[in-house]
């Protein structure tokens, strides 16, 4: 279903009178997409995809058993950092009903991937991605721009106190090194939020994730000495932590925020604040689609194979309302988001 249109910055009432008129914005390129056939379910690209996944997964295990107590363990929780990170992927297809069209598979097996098998809390991460859905870069509303550790906006650095004020003068120095905690902190988070009123499922997200957390420490400990096994603990969720961060950080950081009281339709919110990934078959792997973040936030349910196809339409769409629509390479990328943490860090530097 079309959302309202509503004013923007630069649109006056007749403007949106008229485009009330003919119906949104997206609703003509939500017609385009339909008429394309690229909503349809693709059960055979998912049950390929999830079990080379899968595979991947007891391969690491079988190793790790097999190599025994040795420092060429490390190779093994390299490996794992990215069945890990692929895993997280699969969760969020399964979270946005893109493999199932029904909630009920999606969230069985959204609980047994993110919950048994990564260590995070679907229901928890459900609710967190689904606000930074509808309100991305908003500082007040998208809990993905919070000033948490770092700052995202010039306000932000302004009103920082604490951590945020200290990291915020270095962030972009800072960005990576602090990624190797992500996977930490999604768990930790996870923890927290089973007393969150929120959490519909806690008993069950609890035992899902205690189970998890069983198998992973008591494997590690039982197979490997203690000192081998802490240092494959820092290598496999540091690299964990980079590995999702790297997937994420380059779909909105450094787009322009949205301040409160600013009006956006739901084309444009979502197309200015998003930038896409360019890289071929490699990037569209390593990022399981979400480089196609614009048509993602469109079409949350777009199956990822049908991703590549939707951009070329999107994109055309937006050139013909004269909407920005950026899309770059990976290592651009990271230097726009890197640039932009820099940037709105400045106050903290310059503050004596």
């Amino acid at each position: 279903m079309a959302n309202p249109t509503v004013l923007t910055e630069n649109t006056t009432p007749a403007e949106a009178g008229a485009r009330r008129e003919r119906g949104s914005d997206f609703a003509e390129l939500s017609r385009r997409i339909t008429e394309a056939g690229l909503l349809r379910r693709r059960p055979l690209y998912y049950s390929v995809r999830f079990t080379l996944v899968g595979l991947a997964l007891a391969g690491g295990v079988v190793s790790f058993l097999a190599l025994g107590d040795s420092w060429a363990q490390l190779f093994v929780a390299a490996g794992l950092a990215v069945v890990f990170g692929q895993l997280g992927l699969a969760a969020h297809d399964l979270a946005h009903r893109q493999v199932f069209s029904r909630r009920r598979p999606s969230e069985a097996g959204g609980l047994l991937t993110a919950n048994l098998l990564l260590g995070m809390s679907y229901g928890w991460w459900m609710n967190k991605h689904t606000r930074h859905h509808a309100n991305p870069n908003h500082e007040e509303k998208d809990p993905d721009v919070a000033p948490d550790l770092l700052v995202w906006s010039r306000r932000q650095a302004r009103e920082a106190v604490g951590i945020p004020r200290f990291i915020g003068k270095h962030q972009a120095v800072l960005f990576f090194p602090l990624l190797t905690l992500e996977g930490l902190n999604l768990s930790f988070n996870s923890f927290k939020a089973l007393r969150s009123p929120s959490m519909k499922r806690p008993w069950l997200e609890g035992t899902l994730l205690l189970a998890h957390f069983a198998l992973y420490f008591g494997g590690l400990f039982t197979v490997l000495s203690p000192g081998r096994a802490l240092v494959f603990l820092a290598v496999h969720q540091g690299l964990f932590g980079i590995y999702l961060g790297s997937v994420f950080a380059p779909n909105h950081k450094g787009m322009p925020m949205i301040e409160e009281g600013t009006r956006l339709d739901f084309l444009r919110r979502q197309v200015l604040t998003s930038r896409n990934v360019d890289g071929g078959v490699f990037v569209d792997a390593l990022m399981g689609g979400l480089n196609y973040q614009i048509e993602h936030h469109l079409f949350p349910s777009m199956p990822t194979p049908a991703l590549a196809r939707a951009q070329r339409l999107t994109e055309r769409y937006c050139a013909e309302l004269g909407i920005p629509y950026h899309h770059t390479g990976l290592l651009a990328s990271h230097r726009e988001a890197l640039r932009h943490l820099r940037g709105v860090g400045e106050p903290l530097r310059a503050a004596r």
